[in-house]
């Protein structure tokens, strides 16, 4: 498929790693696209949520979805669009589950990195089929990374990510302090973000 030429040259460049990734399974390119929007993607969740814990938690969320529907983009538009588009819609999801009151101007556009704007759509009653289908998928890339860990911090990242627990759960399963799991957790993540920024020939 041949690249959109309205696309700007960054956006190009990420198409060239879309298809490095998807066509010949390359990690390092998946390890690149998370390392050139991660900052973006969380700073835009945190602008929708305003907590930082949930925002990280959310930032790999919404990797682990685009990386298992990346054979789905097309370069109609910038990746960092359709990327911004499914971390918007996860944690729109993610607002819903945890019933509070939405301070989420929906009507406002955001901004990508490439100059476009979007505006977030609130679904319709009901899980979304797709969401429904990749619920429990998690992308190859992740897994891999995750195996990496030291067992504690896998454990907890798989508890959090994996099976979806909240922090009062892991704390009772691993019968640690709350306080713990969420140190732990951060701790975690931050191995995580490491490994994924050196796995250059490592992954």
């Amino acid at each position: 498929m041949e690249v959109n030429k309205d696309l700007s040259e960054k956006a190009q460049y990420d198409y060239e790693l879309v298809r490095r990734a998807v066509d010949r399974g390359d990690q390092k390119a998946y390890a690149q696209l998370m390392s050139r929007y991660r900052d973006s993607i969380y700073f835009m969740l945190l602008k929708m949520i305003n907590n930082k814990d949930d925002a990280e938690d959310l930032t790999i969320e919404a990797f682990g979805k685009a990386f298992n529907r990346l054979h789905q983009y097309t370069p109609n538009y910038a990746f960092s669009t359709w990327l911004f588009k499914i971390a918007s819609n996860n944690c729109i999801d993610w607002i819903r589950k945890q019933k509070k009151k939405k301070l989420l101007s929906i009507d406002n556009p955001i901004g990508t990195d490439d100059g476009d704007e979007m505006t977030i759509e609130i679904r319709s009653q009901g899980p979304d089929p797709v969401d429904v289908v990749i619920k429990d998928e998690k992308a190859e890339i992740m897994r891999e990374v995750v195996d990496k860990l030291k067992p504690r911090y896998r454990t907890l990242i798989e508890l959090r990510y994996y099976k979806e627990y909240s922090y009062e759960e892991i704390a009772t399963e691993l019968d640690l302090p709350l306080g713990t799991v969420k140190a732990q957790l951060f701790r975690a993540r931050e191995f995580l973000m490491n490994l994924l920024d050196n796995s250059k020939g490592a992954i």
